[in-house]
């Protein structure tokens, strides 16, 4: 693998992204500042720490970013929770949303595996 944009998680963690914006654009003005914001950082950090981790040159280096993207992964999954429960997102959108996420998390943990082999 020659870059991160070749990876499918890398792939699929944009596409989360741009799911996640679309999603809050509905989210009440209050939350600008606050779920918002706090959702649309998460999403975006997944990707940008797996193309970090793919950047450097040292072979543990990678894991610990893929580890951070992980983190990203799941603070975004309880920020969704949250969202259903202040019924920001309907069961429907929270289901997609939650299914897209939890595609990248499965995907990031077999990577994180392969790495450490």
């Amino acid at each position: 693998m020659s870059n991160h944009k070749e990876l499918i998680v890398w792939q699929k963690g944009i596409a989360l992204v741009k799911s996640i914006y679309e999603l809050t654009k509905t989210f009440p003005r209050e939350e600008t500042f606050g779920l918002k914001s706090q959702m649309q950082r998460a999403a975006v950090s997944i990707s940008s720490n797996i193309a970090e981790g793919y950047g450097r040159i040292f072979p543990k280096e990678p894991i610990n970013f893929l580890n951070i993207a992980l983190g990203s992964a799941a603070e975004l999954e309880t920020q969704l929770i949250i969202s259903r429960e202040l019924r920001y997102v309907s069961e429907v959108e929270y289901t997609e949303m939650s299914k897209q996420n939890n595609e990248v998390i499965y995907m990031l943990t077999a990577l994180v595996k392969s790495f450490q082999k």
